[in-house]
């Protein structure tokens, strides 16, 4: 597996499979060099490896979908990686993107596997991930978020949850109603009742196997669940 051995070798199972398995063997050379390392893939468990491929190649579609691939952009998927798996394997997660970009990505058919293997609490986080890639240069530009809504609708995220991540990073005036999945017309019971469903779907703790740094990206949309419904409580008065 050449120079990603040292962070990917035995730690990925289903990402071998259909056109993430494509891809990678076209990043990576021949998968199968290394007898001791195929033995380690357990296709259909899901690891920290399956996600951080699966994240590498849906940050890549959405960087290329303007045309142009900017230094914010660059620089928001190295701070992640970095937080996330430590410097030295950040920088080979790095080479491997910049490797991933120069191919043709099926974007549907990833997304679709992705939707497949991994559960909907970690595809939430995906999502959330690519719409802060999107926001990285200051400018959410229309095809990166045309992209982003065919991950999401590939991926089977539903249009409450894209919308209500969506609202995150895309602030309008109905943005503490539409985090919640909500109009300005729910009751007050209606908004207790979503915000208690968000509480529990978007919880932590619901991805604590993927590590450290997607709990803290968890938590940053935990809290703005927090921060819209006490925005709506305020102005309704509610007790």
């Amino acid at each position: 597996m050449g120079k990603y051995g040292k962070w990917i070798g035995g730690g990925l199972g289903w990402a071998f499979l259909g056109p993430l398995g494509g891809i990678l063997g076209f990043v990576i050379g021949s998968i199968y060099d290394n007898a001791a390392e195929v033995k380690q893939l357990k296709p259909g468990q899901t690891t920290r490896g399956d996600f951080t491929v699966s994240l590498l190649v849906l940050l890549a579609a959405v960087m290329k979908a303007d045309g142009k691939v900017v230094r914010s952009e660059l620089d928001y998927v190295k701070e992640y990686l970095r937080r996330s798996m430590g410097s030295e394997r950040a920088r080979d997660a790095v080479m491997m993107l910049r490797d991933i970009l120069k191919q043709n990505i099926p974007v549907k058919d990833v997304s679709m596997q992705v939707s497949r293997y991994l559960d909907y609490p970690s595809r939430l986080q995906l999502l959330h991930l690519l719409y802060g890639l999107s926001g990285a240069d200051k400018i959410m530009h229309p095809k990166e978020l045309e992209m982003i809504d065919l991950i999401a609708r590939n991926m089977g995220v539903s249009e409450t949850d894209r919308q209500s991540i969506k609202s995150m990073f895309v602030p309008d005036t109905d943005a503490a109603y539409r985090i919640l999945g909500l109009d300005r017309t729910a009751t007050d019971e209606e908004v207790k009742k979503a915000f208690r469903k968000m509480a529990v779907e978007y919880h932590p703790d619901k991805v604590s196997y993927l590590g450290e740094e997607l709990q803290k990206v968890a938590k940053e949309k935990f809290q703005k669940i927090n921060e819209a419904y006490e925005t709506i409580r305020k102005e309704r008065g509610m007790k």
